[in-house]
């Protein structure tokens, strides 16, 4: 797969607070997944939660997304790591694709490695709730 320029990343100043916290905590700080979602978050463009594209994925979002190598389909909500339930389709962002979600728009799509190792590309097709849109700018 040949590689691809990262797409542009925009994140809520809110999520941003919090998952630097998190990034700083002796159970996260030293995982590889953790450590590519802290290269991504320098790189993204924050903004006030109120100001926040209601396009993008957000923390607590409802995503519809496609491994464009495949074409399987997943539909996830992106939570903090306390409130993962793979059974449940709540996927923590320090999964590998929950990292790989975070800030991007409905139609990017991003390069990643898997879990076990393989490379990714995943595409979100669509956000069936992001909590700004909705007017929860504190969830």
């Amino acid at each position: 797969m040949p590689a691809q320029q990262q797409p542009s990343l925009t994140i809520s100043s809110l999520d941003l607070v919090r998952l630097e916290r998190l990034l700083e905590m002796p159970t996260y700080r030293d995982l590889e997944v953790a450590q590519r979602l802290g290269e991504e978050l320098v790189r993204a463009h924050v903004v006030a939660p109120a100001e926040m594209p209601a396009n993008v994925v957000s923390m607590n979002s409802k995503v519809t997304c496609v491994e464009e190598i495949g074409g399987k389909e997943h539909h996830l909500t992106l939570v903090y790591p306390p409130d993962a339930d793979a059974a449940a389709g709540r996927v923590s962002v320090f999964a590998p694709i929950g990292a790989a979600l975070l800030g991007l728009s409905v139609g990017q799509s991003i390069d990643w490695t898997g879990p076990d190792g393989r490379p990714l590309r995943i595409r979100v097709a669509a956000i069936s709730y992001q909590p700004e849109a909705a007017g929860d700018l504190t969830r």
